[in-house]
Parts: structure tokens; sequence; C-alpha cells
């Protein structure tokens, strides 16, 4: 059921999705990976990210699974690219910085309500355990 609750809400979404365009100095407030966590299971993971150019956004996400965990810290930079008149960006995170846990990635920004809104789908492969994820995370922009 929740697959197909996210292949509908990625349905949607890029239905209605706008082309996102990154501009320096815009700052990304939002969250991290929405997609694989169990309904009953909600954690909250918030990302921070900073446009330092045109097509170039780097930031930081902070994860904790349950109380019993760390807190994870991880790097992260979305590098804008247009391919076939789409805007998509190429991601790449470090997780706990170290480059056992080098996620990489293929993904589109939608925003929504003149820019301030956005929805981030990405196919993400991590080294680490050698295995390919969709990840889903969501924020503001401003």
């Amino acid at each position: 059921m929740k697959n197909f609750i996210l292949t509908f809400a990625l349905t949607i979404l890029v239905g209605f999705g706008a082309n996102a365009q990154n501009a320096k100095g815009d700052w990304y407030v939002g969250t991290g990976d929405v997609a694989n966590v169990a309904w009953t299971e909600w954690a909250i993971s918030p990302t921070l990210g900073y446009g330092v150019s045109d097509k170039l956004a780097v930031g930081f996400g902070l994860a904790q699974a349950d109380s019993t965990e760390d807190i994870a810290l991880d790097l992260h930079a979305r590098y804008f690219v247009n391919a076939g008149g789409q805007d998509f960006f190429l991601y790449a995170a470090m997780g706990e910085f170290t480059t056992d846990n080098l996620e990489l990635g293929l993904g589109k920004m939608f925003t929504f309500h003149k820019d301030a809104i956005f929805v981030d789908p990405k196919v993400v492969y991590h080294t680490g355990n050698k295995t390919t994820n969709l990840t889903l995370g969501f924020g503001l922009r401003f």
C-alpha cells in the first residue's frame, strides 16, 4: 500500500510540477528521505542547503533513526544540469564524513507556490551497501 501511495504522489507531482531554477543565494530547508520509513516510524531528518552558484547547492542533514542511536550528520551537494529541456540535478552525499557512506544520485526538483515549496524525488546509489533506492524529500526555498 505504501508503494502505491508513493507512486501515486509522484505521478501527481510530475503532472503538476514546474521546472526548478537554482539561484545563487537561495536557502533550502527541508527533509531528507521520507520514502524509506514505515508510516508508524516517522523520524525528523532536517536538511539545510545553500545555493553557492546558479548551478550548485551544498548543505548538510541530520538524522537519528531512534532515541537509542547517535545523531548522524551528512554533507551533500546538488549540481543542476539541463538535459533535453528539463532541469535535473546530480546528487552526492557523504554520510558521517566517510567515503564508506558515499551516496550518488540523480533527481529532479519540482517547485510550487512561487518556487517557495519544493519536492525532490531522486534515485540514489549507496556505495557502502551497494543498493539503489528511490528517495523523496520536500521543503521550503527562500
